[in-house]
């Protein structure tokens, strides 16, 4: 299948507009800054360069439903790829959010962010098979392939995924996709967050088909998803209320009350080891991923929460738009690690310079 299960009229391939531009901008210095749909702007330091707009880059060149295999270009509509999948029963496994009508799928791997079902189906790292990657010489390569056996150069697409364009820009990427599951269905318990994280370990150690658990204000919301059976035989079980499965959607889409615009209050993502106890930062809280992911609305200054984040093992981002530091600092290590990956890939620091820390 190319080209059809998108749009026909909509597909275009322009990369090798791209490339010259690329090349041009590496010739003579000038920092790009690569958009696409700008739904996820916010989600890193703002980047001072020329515009490289990807999402004349579009349409689905490659699916076979058979073997749960998708090729996409970069400037499709994330909406138009779920649709084509949904339409032969299949779905990315990874919920990713798209905050806006325009999300693009290559802002999906750039930015490398998943939804509620992650801790149960792996991240969008894990479904990347392959990329097509423009190089700061304005040269399309190809990373990985369209099948899980065919390792070659696959790590650099794992790479850039979650780069935030910092080491290339990406035109295309090769995706595994799943079945939609046959049967699903959300419920709410009243239960205090001690009660609730105690309920998430046992269960997880158990044959339970949770495909998401959130946790907010005295309710702990599950998500059942499978066959028929096992979805039926566990909701009898665990009891509860039942609720509309838009909720995670909404959770997704940061559009549920708590991530409202209308508090003042900094938002931070925690992402810390799923067991970890109440970190004793004031403010509210909503859990997501069992505990492995939090929601946090406070005034505690940065250093504070970012401190607790690190000392429980993990780290913090600010999702506030326009702040200054949004990313947990890399320690002396990393830091080197990054500038050597950057120096090789991207000498002269065309590719949204600045995006993820100021000296990178």
């Amino acid at each position: 299948m190319s080209d059809t299960a998108s749009n026909p009229a909509a597909a275009r391939d322009i990369a090798e507009a791209l490339c010259a531009q690329v090349a041009e901008a590496d010739r003579s210095g000038t920092p790009l800054r690569i958009a696409g749909g700008g739904t996820k702007a916010f989600y890193g330091r703002t980047v001072e360069g020329a515009a490289i707009d990807v999402t004349g880059h579009r349409g689905i060149t490659h699916y076979d439903p058979v073997e749960l295999v998708v090729s996409v270009r970069a400037g499709t509509p994330l909406s138009e790829l779920e649709q084509a999948l949904a339409d032969a029963g299949q779905q990315l496994a990874f919920e990713p959010p798209h905050f806006g009508r325009a999300a693009t799928v290559g802002g999906m791997v750039a930015t490398g962010l998943s939804g509620p079902r992650r801790p149960w189906s792996g991240a969008v790292r894990d479904f990347v098979l392959g990329t097509r990657l423009i190089t700061r010489e304005g040269r399309q390569l190809r990373f990985g392939g369209e099948v899980m056996k065919n390792v070659a150069g696959y790590d650099v697409s794992r790479l850039v995924t979650g780069a935030q364009g910092t080491l290339g820009l990406i035109t295309e990427v090769s995706l595994k996709v799943l079945p939609r599951p046959a049967a699903s269905h959300s419920l709410r318990l009243q239960l205090p967050i001690e009660s609730a994280s105690t309920k998430l370990a046992k269960w997880g150690r158990q044959p339970v088909p949770l495909a998401g658990a959130a946790w907010h204000d005295g309710s702990l919301y599950l998500r059942l998803e499978g066959g028929g059976r096992s979805v039926d035989a566990n909701r009898a079980r665990l009891g509860g209320e039942a609720v509309d499965g838009a909720f995670w959607d909404q959770l997704r889409e940061l559009e549920l009350p708590f991530f409202s615009s209308d508090d003042p209050r900094p938002l931070w993502r925690l992402s810390v080891p799923q067991v970890t106890p109440a970190l004793g930062l004031d403010g509210d809280w909503l859990y997501d991923w069992a505990g492995a992911q939090r929601w946090l609305r406070s005034d505690a200054p940065a250093a504070t929460v970012r401190e607790a984040a690190v000392r429980a093992g993990g780290h913090a981002t600010c999702y506030t738009p326009g702040a200054a530091e949004p990313f947990t600092p890399l320690t002396p290590v990393l830091f080197k690690y990054h500038r050597q990956l950057r120096a090789r890939l991207d000498p002269n620091g065309i590719f949204n310079p600045g995006r993820l820390y100021p000296d990178l």
